[in-house]
């Protein structure tokens, strides 16, 4: 039996014996297993050298996991100590808002404790101006009767002059024009009763206030009759006021606007008309469509009144320039009802008192006690109305002597200074 090779060059076959054949079988069996065992030498070493690796990647997993986590603990570290660096920042910038705030807070504290024993110190003050302005009014209760009394008598002998000088004029008057007035009578008489009434006026208003400037109105001019220009103890103009006297048998309500007219050219602040005949629904005084219409026997007592009112505005305007506020508080208070009562209840106190003072020639015993009470109003409202004024502009109003009196001495160690 033979078998064939092929030749791996030429492709050529080539018989082989069987002897050659086991021959070569046992040597390529032998090369076969050694080198199978080369083989498994090298699986071995292979082996050996991937259980070595295999170690050291083991080893070397151990030691990145080991600097993975250290370095994990680091950054936390480092996170903690930053989030805990950002919390004690922010913590801190919120105790010093809360410092700041407590410090504002305490600012305002001391700021209101302040205002508040300021406000306590002036209503101790205003108790004791009101306890010495009591005591020393009921001191000068006295003297204010006898002043009183002696201008009830100085206004019944200006009456008394007031119709002299309205006889003599007439009787003038008649001797130099005796055809003129008999057929004029009516009309002389009542022009002549007109002129003494303002002559009378203007020298009544030069008595009463030496210091203002009293100016009758021209014949023939229109703009009322006279021009009083009120100035207050310094020679300052504080105001004006224009007068117009009727002594007619009826009352006319056109003199009210031809007044109101005169007024504006005037540039006057008040318009006050002197009438001997008033409105049905008036008695004393009244302030109707923007001029005040009052009765003889008030009119000084109106004057002084409005006089005071217009003295304490210029005071007040000039004691606060550029104080708009004060300003507004002091014209509303001005303009509105509450000094109108005031003007109206010191009038009427005065005209209440000016009757009862008439009365008294026939029964003073029987109403002293009622002046007096009278009187106490007179002095009330003149009072609450300084008062007033003096709450609203405070130091700056000048002062007035009746009005101010000695203080005791105060906390702050200062006592106040005697009235000239």
């Amino acid at each position: 039996m033979s078998d064939t090779i092929i030749c791996p060059n030429c492709q050529f076959e080539i018989e082989v014996t069987e002897v050659l054949s086991a021959q070569l079988r046992t040597q390529l069996q032998k090369e076969f297993e050694a080198d199978i065992r080369k083989k498994e030498a090298a699986i071995a070493d292979r082996e050996k050298e991937v259980t070595v690796a295999k170690a050291e990647l083991a080893t070397a997993e151990q030691d990145i996991g080991r600097r993975v986590n250290e370095q994990l603990a680091k950054e936390r570290q480092q996170l903690s100590e930053e989030a805990l660096t950002k919390a004690r920042e922010q913590v801190t910038l919120e105790i010093r808002d809360k410092d700041q705030q407590l410090s504002e807070a305490n600012t305002k504290l001391k700021a209101a404790q302040d205002a508040e024993l300021t406000l306590r110190k002036e209503r101790r003050e205003l108790e004791e101006q009101k306890e010495t302005l009591e005591l020393t009014l009921s001191r000068r209760l006295d003297e204010e009767r006898s002043k009183i009394r002696e201008g009830a008598k100085k206004e019944a002998a200006e009456e008394r002059e007031l119709k002299d000088a309205e006889k003599d004029k007439l009787i003038s008057d008649l001797t130099r024009q005796i055809d003129d007035l008999k057929r004029k009578s009516e009309q002389g008489s009542q022009q002549t009763q007109g002129e003494v009434l303002e002559l009378s006026l203007e020298n009544l208003l030069r008595q009463q206030f030496p210091f203002d400037e009293i100016v009758p109105v021209p014949k023939g001019v229109f703009g009322g009759d006279v021009v009083h220009t009120v100035r207050d103890a310094s020679g300052l103009v504080c105001g004006t006021i224009l007068w117009e006297s009727k002594r007619t048998k009826t009352w006319s309500d056109q003199w009210l606007p031809k007044l109101r007219d005169d007024q504006r050219a005037a540039k006057a602040q008040l318009a006050i008309l002197v009438s001997i005949e008033l409105p049905k629904d008036v008695t004393t005084f009244r302030h109707i469509d923007g001029v005040w219409v009052t009765s003889y026997a008030c009119a000084i007592s109106l004057a002084s009144a409005l006089r005071a009112g217009m003295v304490e505005v210029a005071a007040a305007r000039r004691a606060v320039d550029g104080r708009h506020d004060k300003m507004e508080f002091l014209y509303s208070y001005l303009s509105g009802p509450e000094f109108r009562h005031r003007v109206e209840g010191i009038v009427e106190s005065f005209a209440t008192l000016k009757a009862d003072l008439e009365a008294e020639k026939r029964a003073m015993q029987r109403i002293w006690a009622k002046r007096e009470k009278q009187l106490g109003r007179a002095i009330d409202n003149t009072t609450g109305m300084y008062g007033d004024l003096q709450g609203i502009i405070g130091k700056s109003l000048l002062s007035i002597g009746d009005l101010d009196f000695p203080l005791l001495e105060t906390e702050g160690g200062t006592v106040a200074d005697t009235p000239q």
